[in-house]
């Protein structure tokens, strides 16, 4: 029989570490449901709010290094769990039916990378256990086709309503590229796009999700303006590079977000330090830091500075993303870490406890 004083101890001292994702410790987070002796030693089921695929190790040696340094020397295993729940969105809105989450990524200006940050973002999620889709929200340049090397193929319609999304390495796809011809410019004024990107979210069979990553167009107009209003977002990621301009024009996506209620998960900052892949020498193109004091200056997150390397672009470009592709890589050790941060970010938010309420009817005698 277990000694009830190592028991306790042991709850302890893993209730007090600090999980550097979550950004609180397991007892706040609430996340050590269970620590029971074996016959080897103790075990200790620990769930956390987010994807946890290719975590088991890694929070196993920490833990390991955490009771060690507490005095606590005992064999022990972990056993990881995820239970990803569904999270606010903005008052106004009812969250979406099978689909937990809504995770828009957005950036102030073109040319930051964010598609590229998206289509990562959402792979890496998949291949840390979670569902995912992922929905191409730009209507005048979608590039999720190729970048998922889905370029050419048509979403099929069983019913006649509703579309059936693309798979791709695990993610459901759909983007008005799949609908129209490669080389057809969409000439389309506002209210036109908010209508068939509305129509897209709502009229495609997605299945259960526990993210639905959405590509948004770049800028802070009426189109991205009106489509922060209707769909029902649980956070925002906000690209950024460490560029001044580009930082400038983050900032009005963020304020953005704030003025429609949407709380920002926080701040990517993308192409943040160039290797050179002949000599090796690393260097700071764009500037450097900008991201870290953006984030510091709004009270968001820093969720990853993720580097500027020509593998990131061949691979986007063959339809494999770098966290397929090279999933070993530095580079997409960089995206694996920036989604953990933006699902753990996210699981500390608001709960949707809306199923929890009865719906009261009012019916006239």
């Amino acid at each position: 029989m277990a000694d009830e004083s190592t028991l306790n101890g042991l709850r302890a001292a893993l209730a007090a570490y600090a999980e550097p994702y979550a950004g609180q410790t397991l007892g706040d987070a609430q996340a050590v449901r269970d620590v029971s002796a074996t016959a080897g030693g103790y075990t200790a089921r620990i769930v956390l709010g987010f994807p946890v695929g290719g975590y088991q190790s890694e929070l196993t040696e920490a833990l390991g290094r955490h009771l060690a340094a507490a005095g606590i020397q005992v064999p022990l295993t972990v056993e990881l769990q995820s239970d990803i729940k569904a999270h606010a969105v903005q008052r106004n809105l009812k969250p979406l039916e099978q689909i937990k989450n809504v995770v828009a990524v957005a950036s102030g200006k073109g040319g930051v990378g964010k598609s590229t940050v998206a289509v990562n973002l959402a792979l890496a999620w998949a291949a840390q256990g979670a569902r995912v889709g992922i929905l191409d929200a730009d209507i005048y340049g979608p590039s999720q086709p190729l970048m998922l090397g889905l370029e050419g193929q048509r979403p099929a319609s069983p019913d006649g309503k509703h579309l059936r999304p693309l798979m791709s390495h695990g993610v459901g796809a759909m983007s008005i590229g799949f609908l129209v011809d490669a080389e057809q410019p969409m000439v389309w004024r506002g209210p036109m796009v908010t209508q068939a990107l509305t129509q897209l979210l709502t009229e495609t069979h997605w299945g259960n999700l526990d993210y639905l990553v959405v590509d948004m167009p770049p800028g802070t107009g009426d189109i991205q303006l009106t489509l922060a209003q209707r769909v029902p977002v649980a956070g925002a990621v906000i690209v950024t590079t460490p560029q001044d301009i580009a930082l400038a024009d983050a900032r009005k996506g963020l304020k953005m977000f704030e003025k429609v209620s949407v709380p920002v998960l926080g701040i990517v900052e993308n192409m943040s330090i160039h290797v050179c892949s002949n000599c090796g020498h690393a260097e700071h193109i764009f500037g450097s830091g900008g991201g870290a004091r953006m984030a510091e200056q709004y009270g968001v997150k820093l969720l990853g500075e993720l580097p500027l390397d020509a593998h990131i672009r061949e691979e986007a470009d063959s339809g494999r993303p770098t966290v397929v592709a090279a999933p070993d890589s530095a580079r997409a050790k960089a995206y694996f870490e920036m989604a953990r941060r933006t699902a753990a970010a996210l699981a500390a938010r608001a709960r949707d406890r809306s199923s929890v309420f009865p719906k009261i009817v009012i019916e006239e005698s």
